[in-house]
């Protein structure tokens, strides 16, 4: 499995290397935490045992406590038109229960660890927007296990064409992506895909950032079958966030994601909502 990928990766970049040749000694490295922070919303419910019978759902709903740890730092390097990337996103997140007169349940509502290193190089640059050929290696695996499956482990490819280091669009990409999907130890699944990506900031006044980021991804082939894999998959992230204090960060959140597997008749789809507090900067590193 590491050779078919190292033999992508080498492939996927060997294009892109050709023109280094043309480039001037310049070069930068930036610790970019580009979050370290908490997700957290609370639904609280009191004298619900008084209004078992109201039409109104949301005096007898069940008391919710959500809380999210979240980090997505990246090391990153530029040299001339080289834009290399090396990054971790972890994220853990658990909702608590209390209906009235039963006992609280606890579910895991996001659990994730993503590595990825991501090479990008600069063809054309317009009015801030550069373009070009992009690549990217990814492995992604999560902290424990859903119920009775297995713990989720995939080791992914990506090359196509991206915009990105913009002031405003960081990242905007199209590309086919080859995934090695060893979760199921005896049936691994090789898939090939189409995906579409992106990363958007954008400072409304001083001290107060929007910012967008996320993927959609169609699945095109699959090695065999296996039932819990999808056929495509959506996450989309919106945040607003407000200096408070230094680099310490506040502000509401909403991340949706949808998916199909191909056993399912019907996608699955899981809405948060909350408040954000982060962590957020960069250091130079030269």
């Amino acid at each position: 499995m590491l050779k078919k990928l190292s033999l992508f990766t080498i492939l996927l970049t060997l294009p892109l290397s050709a023109f280094a040749d043309d480039a001037t000694q310049t070069s930068e490295w930036v610790l970019n935490i580009r979050r370290i922070g908490v997700d957290w919303s609370k639904t609280t419910v009191k004298n619900a045992d008084y209004y078992a019978d109201s039409p109104i759902q949301a005096l007898y709903a069940a008391s919710q406590d959500y809380f999210k740890g979240v980090g997505d730092v990246v090391l990153e390097y530029r040299h001339d038109r080289v834009k290399w990337d090396n990054s971790i996103f972890t994220e853990y997140g658990r909702t608590k229960l209390a209906p009235y007169n039963r006992r609280p349940t606890v579910s895991e509502n996001a659990d994730k660890i993503l590595f990825s290193s991501d090479y990008s190089y600069d063809l054309w640059d317009w009015q801030g927007f550069k373009f070009g050929p992009m690549a990217r290696a990814q492995y992604e695996t999560e902290y424990t296990p859903n119920n009775m499956a297995p713990r989720q482990k995939i080791a992914r490819a990506n090359a196509g064409f991206a915009v990105f280091d913009h002031p405003i669009v960081k990242d905007l990409h199209i590309s086919g992506v080859y995934e090695y999907d060893f979760t199921y130890t005896d049936y691994v699944v090789n898939k090939t895909a189409a995906e579409f990506g992106w990363r958007i900031e954008y400072e409304i006044m001083k001290g107060v950032k929007a910012s967008t980021n996320g993927y959609y991804r169609e699945y095109l082939s699959f090695s065999q079958y296996m039932g819990t894999d999808l056929e495509r998959d959506l996450l989309a992230t919106a945040r607003l966030d407000t200096n408070v204090w230094g680099s310490l960060t506040m502000g509401p959140y909403v991340q949706y994601r949808y998916a199909r597997s191909r056993e399912a008749d019907v996608p699955a789809s899981n809405l948060m909502l909350g408040i954000s507090f982060n962590y957020i900067t960069k250091f130079g590193l030269d």
